[in-house]
């Protein structure tokens, strides 16, 4: 696999030491591909072992500096501090994490009211708000600045309807980033976040495939990006819609 050709642009991060959450065969290679072809040295956490998953991180350890690969299932608040603990200390500390959380079609069935959706939201974030403290707090001790970047994608809105669910997720996830943000902002660390877009497909600039948020994550996790934090950008459509 070729090296990529923002690495001589982003030199800065030769040897950066990342965590990636929610990676599977399917959705994360992009962004992780990013950071090893920095020579990066990547903590990765899947839901489940599968051969596909072995295949990924047999192409990330041909770039990447070293690979440490979590399969933890993190189902519930002590398993994910669990997690988050051991992720946190497995390379002395961590400068870059990119939590990735989609929210599928099957997701969202059967979840009409407001209260259903912030339900979910919260679910999805359970595992995310552990790391992103227990990372940052030991970027704080050990007096390191760094980025969390939380990724919140969900299938493209095709109605008004759709825009609406879209439009209560992105609000209950900027309103976690922002507080997040202003928390370890006098540290030096900073969060953002992508979530879906409110408006129906088509409509307006926004990150349109993983190689954008890709992209994204390694311009916020380089010096031109360091004075961004509280920031929520937008997704369209990054999820796939099948079950």
């Amino acid at each position: 696999m070729g090296r990529d050709s923002s690495a001589s642009y982003y030199g800065e991060l030769a040897g950066v030491r990342a965590l990636i959450t929610g990676l599977s065969p399917t959705s994360g290679v992009d962004v992780a591909r990013k950071f090893a072809d920095h020579r990066g040295r990547l903590v990765l956490h899947a839901t489940a072992p599968s051969v596909e998953l072995d295949a990924v991180t047999t192409m990330l350890a041909e770039t990447a500096s070293e690979v440490k690969l979590f399969t933890d299932a993190c189902g519930d608040s002590d398993a994910s501090i669990r997690f988050a603990k051991a992720a946190a200390q497995a390379f002395g500390g961590l400068d870059v994490v990119v939590n990735l959380i989609p929210i599928t079609a099957a997701d969202m069935r059967g979840r009409a009211s407001i209260e259903h959706i912030e339900e979910l939201v919260s679910e999805k974030l359970m595992l995310p708000v552990h790391v992103t403290r227990i990372v940052a707090n030991r970027m704080r001790l050990t007096l390191s600045e760094g980025l969390v970047l939380n990724v919140m994608t969900m299938p493209a809105p095709r109605t008004a309807a759709e825009g609406a669910l879209a439009g209560i997720v992105r609000s209950a996830l900027a309103a976690v980033t922002r507080g997040e943000a202003e928390r370890w902002a006098p540290q030096g660390i900073r969060v953002n976040a992508v979530g879906p877009s409110s408006t129906v497909a088509g409509a307006g600039a926004a990150l349109t495939s993983e190689p954008d948020i890709a992209a994204l994550a390694l311009y916020l996790a380089s010096r031109p990006g360091r004075t961004l934090t509280g920031q929520v950008f937008d997704a369209a459509g990054v999820a796939r819609r099948g079950c």
